[in-house]
């Protein structure tokens, strides 16, 4: 059955706090030798949020897509947070979104699709057929994550990982005439791996009431070697569900857009599926695993340095907790 949707990308943006964090400040900051850091993560820098809120990083990326797009935020009719990480429980985080772009008036829906680390690629997805159907005319999908608040310092190859930022696109129905369509979406969860990647606290089991609680069940936690094993063991028939459904082969993609978890997962990745390295999106060394931001983020960083061109198919691929594995196929 095929799965096109005639939905185009008109625009994307992106933020990322002004406070820089440097590896070899890390290096100092946790007692290891020079230069670990950035070995295990091959991050050198990212950015830390100062006084920013998840919403307003979400309203200046916002802004910035809305821009790149050539309409006015007025004409923005749904907006839909794809973030891995809520600025509080409720509202959701798109209301609050609504209301940094001074849209309260407007009254258009705002709700969050939350799937961690792949939330844009399935708010991507999902959303597309909205678009494609008519029911909205253009949708503002933004990730805004903060992941430094909620570091454990004390598993130091997990928090080295992660960075700050916000990235956001518009959806438009495609115009006549031209290429710009989703050829396939395809996602699997995996919950053998359900608590390898958590943040067990924040919710209605271990909650402010509960006495039981520690500190560390509201910071992130995460077995990284089973999460390699499982996922190892899965990628390979997953890849060739999602090129089957979008009747492509690897050879035809232009562009793969990873999920920038870490410089040795990418690594890995792209050797064990065979995709050459100028094919192959990699900003983690200046962003860090910015959690559901990283993949438009590397979108919106292709677009910017013309690695894309309107008609190539493009790839995002990546894992999130759950363990779910979850990409898309389209033509810019």
């Amino acid at each position: 059955m095929s799965q096109v949707r005639n939905v185009k990308i008109l625009g994307t943006g992106k933020y990322l706090p002004n406070k820089k964090v440097f590896s070899h400040e890390l290096d100092e900051l946790l007692g290891v030798k020079q230069g670990w850091v950035e070995q295990k993560s091959g991050v050198a820098m990212r950015s830390f949020i100062e006084d920013e809120t998840a919403s307003q990083m979400a309203a200046y990326a916002a802004t910035e897509a809305i821009n790149a797009s050539g309409i006015h935020k007025e004409e923005i009719d749904c907006i839909v947070s794809v973030s891995g990480t809520m600025e509080q429980p409720i509202p959701c985080n798109a209301a609050l979104v609504q209301q940094q772009l001074s849209l309260s008036e407007s009254k258009i829906p705002c709700f969050d699709i939350n799937s961690t680390c792949l939330s844009f690629v399935t708010g991507f997805d999902t959303i597309s057929y909205l678009v494609n159907s008519g029911r909205y005319k253009n949708i503002l999908l933004v990730s805004s994550e903060i992941a430094s608040v909620g570091l454990n310092w004390k598993t130091k190859e997990n928090a080295i990982l992660f960075g700050d930022g916000a990235a956001a696109a518009i959806l438009t129905k495609t115009p006549e005439n031209e290429p710009s369509k989703i050829l396939a979406g395809h996602m699997e969860t995996i919950s053998e791996g359900a608590h390898y990647t958590e943040i067990r606290g924040g919710g209605t089991k271990v909650h402010p009431n509960n006495s039981n609680a520690d500190e560390t069940d509201f910071l992130f936690d995460m077995h990284g070697k089973s999460i390699f094993k499982l996922s190892s063991r899965n990628i390979g028939a997953f890849m060739e569900n999602l090129l089957a459904a979008s009747n492509c082969t690897m050879e035809e993609i232009d562009l793969v857009v990873p999920h920038q978890a870490s410089g040795m997962a990418m690594r890995i990745l792209r050797k064990k599926l065979g995709i050459e390295e100028a094919k192959f999106m990699n900003i983690i060394h200046n962003h860090g695993n910015t959690i559901a931001s990283s993949i438009p983020m590397a979108l919106h960083e292709a677009i910017v340095q013309h690695k894309i061109q309107r008609g190539n198919k493009i790839m995002l691929l990546g894992t999130s907790a759950g363990l779910s594995i979850g990409g898309i196929v389209f033509e810019y």
